[in-house]
């Protein structure tokens, strides 16, 4: 009977993710010049709604929706980013574009088409009661990660750039100090300020540290398991400046640190404790097998 009732939670979940993956692919229609590039196939809508299931099971499709809508949105920031912005100036405007949706201008509307999304997504969030709050939390996690994907373009820009010695000396300490850019603490902020669990709000900045934490190791949980599509599309990748046996053991080391941070919290918000414990699992079990992205 046990197996059963596994299995019967395992299904609701799956139709939960499906529930996400319709709505999903209705925003994608909608902003179709955000996702027409070949990368956000059918499959990276999936694993979206996937994620944000298996991470978030106890709560209904229309409390996550906002959850899975910015996840989608901050793939098409790091598509921006990373692959059509093509000078420092085009990465300037996306950040000053993103920051002033953020912040509600109501110019917004004759922007970039990622600010677009995003004032979509704040039109929504700032109904919810928590937003009061939670508001100038979430204003700065939008700014921190597209000053992050920003920074990364930088780096990349200079990795790539010949001869050998103009290339940047990156370290891994600066590395995940700019792991802001994976974006985990600002999907998490979303999602707690679009539910409002009192719970959550009454220790916010402790979730906030614990996630923070998590982020970093969701950054080289990725880098782990995409070097080879890394590789390939140019983009930055902690295997590129140590070997696998430093990252594997920063990864175990920062997992390590997030699990003292969750602990307390597993008291306090059990439902966000085991969100931010779930949101490792989900990505180190993902990567075991297959990965967002479609191909170019």
């Amino acid at each position: 009977m046990g197996d059963a009732l596994t299995v019967e939670e395992q299904a609701r979940v799956c139709a939960l993710a499906v529930t996400l993956d319709r709505d999903l692919h209705e925003v994608v229609t909608r902003h179709q010049n955000l996702f027409a590039a070949r990368p956000f196939d059918a499959a990276l809508i999936s694993g979206i709604a996937m994620s944000v299931a298996f991470t978030a099971p106890e709560y209904a499709g229309d409390q996550l929706r906002l959850t899975a809508r910015t996840v989608l949105w901050v793939f098409a920031a790091d598509w921006q980013f990373d692959h059509l912005a093509q000078t420092d100036d085009d990465v300037q405007a996306l950040v000053a574009s993103c920051v002033t949706a953020a912040n509600g201008d109501p110019c917004v509307d004759g922007g970039h088409p990622l600010a677009l999304l995003l004032a979509e997504i704040r039109n929504e969030l700032v109904s919810a009661p928590a937003f009061a709050a939670m508001g100038p939390m979430w204003r700065d996690e939008i700014g921190r990660m597209v000053a992050a994907m920003a920074q990364e373009w930088r780096w990349k820009t200079a990795h790539q750039a010949p001869p050998a010695s103009r290339r940047t000396a990156l370290t891994l300490d600066q590395y995940l100090a700019n792991a802001d850019n994976a974006a985990v603490v600002l999907v998490s902020v979303t999602h707690w300020a679009h539910l409002g669990d009192q719970d959550c709000l009454d220790h916010v900045d402790d979730l906030k540290a614990a996630s923070r934490e998590v982020q970093r190791a969701i950054r080289l949980i990725n880098d782990l398991g995409t070097s080879k599509r890394d590789l390939q599309w140019g983009d930055l990748n902690a295997l590129m400046l140590v070997s696998r046996t430093e990252v594997t053991a920063r990864l175990n080391a920062v997992i390590q640190s997030c699990h003292e941070l969750i602990e307390p919290l597993e008291k306090t918000c059990p439902r966000q404790a085991a969100f931010l414990r779930r949101q490792i699992s989900f990505t180190a079990g993902f990567y075991q097998v297959s990965d967002f992205w479609g191909s170019l």
